[in-house]
């Protein structure tokens, strides 16, 4: 069954920009997921961003890689954030096999979205995407070229992956636990809201997963669960024309009464005051505690 986060890819096959402006940062303030694959890097400036519903600061030197499938949302920024970035459409991104492009580090890159680098690697990217860009806006960029340069983006990036020392990149086994029930989640929250199911999932008791999702991220799991339903919501009642009644009965509440009123108990409005709003509700995302 499609979920219906608003999906984002990029009109061309490769896209760069030496510096992001706010306008482009906007598109990402409510809650998307990629079709495209991104690479970022931050030059100034730091902000918040939640990726795949967790929330990490983004800093100077901070390499954020954003495979597709990613779901993306960026939140509080309290200064000036220069970011250059480089992208590859959807079409781009099909033709080349990622995990062997990235040699096993994959699901490194997945569960660690971003990377700290030295200022003088963090130089290289800066000089080359600033050099992408000059390619991408003299030259209309063919899916062949497009899929080499991110064949090497990737391989460098494994390179990075590879260097990194183990204990950083390791997480503990409560983090693995909250990781892959939020997966759990994305992957079965418009036919299932009930904590017990993604327990049995887990092979872990329900008292199991309520303490160790509380313990890491603050929140209890069916706020997590009605985190990512919400998201899901408010992106069928601004973007598209499906009635209240069929938004319900495709997410599987049993009414639309019912929906009603599970939506107002989490947004403070009914789904109707959403819709005809104009800016709509953050939600907000979840915090990993520091230990």
């Amino acid at each position: 069954m499609k979920h219906n986060f608003p999906q984002v890819d990029l009109p061309v096959e490769m896209l760069a920009w030496r510096d992001v402006t706010e306008d482009i940062l906007n598109l990402y303030r409510q809650s998307c997921r990629l079709k495209a694959c991104i690479f970022a890097l931050c030059t100034e400036g730091t902000i918040k961003a939640s990726i795949n519903l967790m929330e990490y600061e983004i800093k100077k030197n901070d390499l954020i890689i954003l495979m597709p499938g990613t779901i993306i949302q960026l939140n509080e920024q309290k200064e000036k954030v220069r970011l250059c970035f480089v992208g590859f459409s959807a079409h781009c991104v099909n033709g080349i096999n990622l995990l062997q492009a990235t040699m096993g580090s994959f699901s490194k890159i997945w569960d660690n979205p971003i990377v700290n680098v030295s200022d003088t690697v963090a130089s290289y990217f800066v000089d080359y995407f600033a050099l992408l860009t000059r390619i991408s806006i003299a030259h209309p960029t063919s899916t062949a070229m497009a899929q080499s340069v991110l064949h090497s983006i990737l391989l460098g990036i494994n390179t990075l992956y590879a260097r990194r020392p183990q204990n950083i990149l390791a997480k503990s086994r409560k983090e693995e636990i909250c990781h892959k029930f939020v997966q759990l989640v994305i992957e079965n929250y418009m036919t299932e809201r009930r904590a017990q199911f993604y327990a049995d999932k887990l092979g872990i008791s329900l008292q199991h997963l309520s303490t160790t999702v509380k313990q890491v991220t603050g929140r209890n799991v069916l706020d997590i669960i009605s985190h990512v339903v919400i998201i899901d919501v408010k992106a069928r009642l601004k973007s598209t024309d499906m009635t209240i009644q069929e938004i319900a009965y495709s997410l599987n509440f049993p009414s639309a009464s019912f929906f009603g009123k599970y939506f107002k108990r989490h947004m403070g409005m009914s789904p109707l005051e959403y819709r005809i709003s104009v800016e709509g509700y953050s939600i907000p995302p979840i915090h990993w505690r520091t230990p």
